[in-house]
């Protein structure tokens, strides 16, 4: 009897972990894995998952059967037995998690210091930044910040893209400027865009900063998202690996139309993220004055919020028109 009782735990126990790891690669949760940090992100989130789900379904399973093996009998009106304590138990299931929980803090970490990138590549990216966030704010509200504003280096400056830091062949460093309600990226030879283009298998560093409040730049596809500070550079280091268009989120309530603050990443082939640099630097050329952005509209960085909210309700019918009113 006690021999079958233990083959019994056995399979029940063998078919809730097939379970479990059937469920965590099957789960369907998280979006494409567009870099290697959202293989290393993903592996520790299915995981996690499964760990989740084998405990959900040994309490659940345990609880259906205590459901039905110990239900009230017809005519039964005697107490239950008094059971006070059992010892073994209790070690068992404060050591299990114990354990547990130490093994995943272990895996986190050693995941989170592999997604945050090691390379040093020259430190502060833009000069003179510390003293340049001021000026920015205040020229982003007299007047618009034209694209050799953006792309130059001068005490009045926003960023310094002739000054990237070179760092190693097989890296792209871009320079990023976050503010209300707008992604800027800076790349070398004078290039401002509104749309951030990265080739594939090359790894790409973010020298980031914001020019008015907190900012948070994310890409749900490669599971990266890091604070943009004003007066204070942040970065992030990823390898894209699927070619593909995928969503810039700003992840951080920074304002009236915090959610209308978006843009695009492009992973290029490097043929034709050649070719798009190629492009940019003609149009930069030939009208130094302009950020190119992602469509014919004006720069969201060159309006005041609310005639970026006004544009927002036009669009929208203006059947929310006494929301502007009384904002």
């Amino acid at each position: 009897m006690k021999k079958n009782n233990l083959i019994s735990v056995v399979v029940i126990i063998g078919l809730i972990f097939a379970a479990s790891i059937w469920y965590a690669r099957n789960n369907g949760l998280l979006p494409v894995a567009a870099g290697d940090e959202a293989v290393l992100y993903d592996g520790l989130f299915n995981t996690i998952l499964a760990i989740a789900f084998g405990f959900f379904l040994i309490v659940e399973g345990v609880l259906i059967y205590s459901i039905i093996k110990f239900r009230r009998r017809k005519g039964d009106n005697t107490d239950g037995p008094a059971i006070h304590e059992n010892l073994s138990l209790e070690i068992v299931w404060t050591a299990i998690p114990t354990v547990i929980v130490m093994w995943v803090a272990i895996y986190s970490f050693d995941v989170y210091t592999a997604m945050q990138g090691t390379q040093d590549l020259g430190g502060m990216a833009h000069g003179g930044m510390h003293q340049t966030v001021a000026n920015a704010n205040h020229e982003r509200g007299g007047m618009p910040m034209s694209k050799a504003t953006l792309a130059s280096s001068n005490s009045d400056g926003v960023l310094m893209a002739g000054t990237l830091p070179a760092g190693s062949d097989d890296v792209v460093a871009i320079n990023v400027s976050a503010m209300q309600f707008a992604w800027i990226f800076n790349y070398t030879d004078e290039i401002a865009t509104a749309e951030l283009h990265v080739p594939v298998g090359k790894k790409v560093r973010l020298n980031m900063n914001a020019v008015d409040v907190l900012h948070a730049f994310w890409v749900p596809q490669l599971r990266i998202k890091q604070d943009v500070i004003p007066g204070r550079e942040t970065y992030l280091e990823f390898t894209p690996r699927v070619v593909g268009e995928y969503p810039v989120v700003c992840a951080e309530l920074c304002g009236s139309y915090h959610g209308g603050m978006r843009t695009t990443m492009v992973i290029d082939t490097p043929e034709d993220y050649q070719a798009w640099l190629k492009e940019q630097q003609e149009i930069a050329s030939n009208d130094p004055e302009a950020i190119v952005a992602t469509n014919s509209s004006p720069s969201v960085s060159q309006m005041s919020e609310q005639e970026y909210l006004a544009g927002k309700v036009a669009q929208l019918g203006g059947e929310h028109q006494h929301m502007m009113m009384n904002h």
